[in-house]
């Protein structure tokens, strides 16, 4: 089956009125696209499982020996995201095995596993990558347990909610240790200048290789002031937070250009969030990243607000012998690139496990938007080449 069939199947699939979509984790529209992961896989004969971090496998010949080669990504999004960041990679992931099922000569010798991690994006609980994160460690259970979303519900309740429990997550070292190797397939999402001093992929080169991830962390910032009514509050007698946070969204710009990182203020929470009262508190949220992490954290300090760091991720580098072995198997021409965007890919990564990233071109260079957008034929080339690299790597 091609993976454009593949992905036309979620096209329903929590699909927003205004565009993208909304696969936020732990929800209806979470749980369809899950209820598809195990169509797929039990309708080919894998043998199917959920981990105690809510990640799905789907495993081709378990029981052979050595470690696995796994491939995939995630289904769940930002709100109003695109159809390809995470879909593709885990579509193009069955579609690579329907291929190489076609071919008479593969004969696996190592188990394959097809893995859709959970809540990737991290946007209801605001800490992403949480299911490899889980996984490998690098999360602690009850840190998790109590994030909460605008809501205010906590990811043990919507876990609870959606059927999952949330009682033994955490760190799973015994499935940490048959992960041999990890492949990941993504739509390319910006473009940022590599070593090789590649912008991006272009029209001579629709796939690439990422090198590694940027470091980059979250920061929440809280701001008090008093509540009080909109129409009767002189303004010299206001204690208004919204303007303590528009000077936060400034300095944060201003720190940003200064030191030549990316920061930006995605998210924010207003209390009580009433259009007739002066706000008593409002929550900010930062994203900052870039190629050096002194100059990201340089930046933040610069913002003059205490600012609660809430997830962090060092720089990543991908295993450069088996980036270049995998490069070497699908040609050794595709272009090298970094990635400013966080992944599943990295957190193996950063857990000793050789791990490599695929990119497909995106030639929009929107991402975590309705406008993200790969061409069937790019995609279909990036099935081609996921399943010239399981084929070197589990034969």
């Amino acid at each position: 089956m091609s993976v454009v069939s593949l992905l036309a199947e979620l096209t329903d699939v929590g699909a927003s009125r205004a565009g993208g979509y909304d696969r936020l984790a732990w929800t209806s529209a979470d749980a369809d696209c899950r209820t598809w992961f195990v169509a797929q896989a039990s309708s080919r004969g894998l043998e199917v499982e959920t981990d105690r971090n809510g990640n799905l496998w789907a495993w081709l010949n378990p029981s052979l020996p050595g470690t696995a080669l796994v491939v995939g990504s995630h289904l769940d999004s930002v709100p109003r995201g695109g159809a390809f960041d995470g879909p593709l990679g885990v579509a193009s992931a069955f579609a690579a095995l329907d291929a190489l099922g076609s071919v008479s000569d593969f004969v696996p010798g190592r188990p394959i596993a097809i893995v859709a991690f959970s809540d990737e994006e991290g946007a209801r609980f605001g800490v992403a990558c949480a299911g490899s994160r889980l996984l490998t460690g690098a999360l602690q259970p009850d840190a998790f347990r109590a994030l909460t979303d605008v809501d205010g519900i906590t990811t043990a309740e919507a876990m609870s909610a959606a059927g999952q429990s949330p009682e033994h997550v955490g760190l799973d070292a015994e499935r940490l240790a048959r992960i041999g190797e990890f492949i990941e397939l993504h739509v390319e999402q910006g473009h940022l200048a590599s070593s090789a001093g590649v912008d991006g992929l272009t029209s001579d080169a629709p796939l690439g290789l990422a090198t590694q991830i940027w470091p980059h962390g979250r920061w929440r910032v809280d701001l008090v002031g008093q509540q009080n009514h909109a129409g009767t509050t002189r303004l010299a007698d206001r204690r208004d937070p919204m303007l303590d946070l528009a000077r936060v969204i400034l300095e944060v710009r201003i720190a940003a250009k200064s030191h030549g990182i990316l920061a930006t203020v995605g998210k924010i929470r207003v209390s009580p969030g009433a259009v007739n009262a002066i706000p008593g508190s409002v929550s900010a949220w930062i994203d900052a990243r870039g190629s050096d992490e002194t100059l990201v954290r340089r930046a933040m300090a610069e913002i003059g607000r205490d600012a609660a760091l809430e997830s962090w991720t060092p720089a990543t580098p991908f295993d450069p012998a088996f980036v270049a072995e995998l490069g070497t198997s699908l040609g050794g021409t595709l272009p090298l690139l970094p990635s400013g965007a966080g992944h599943d890919a990295g957190v193996l990564a950063l857990a000793g496990i050789p791990t490599a990233m695929i990119l497909v071109r995106n030639p929009s260079g929107i991402s975590h938007a309705p406008e993200e957008y790969a061409e069937d034929a790019d995609c279909e080339r990036g099935v081609v080449a996921l399943a010239a690299a399981i084929r070197s790597r589990a034969a």
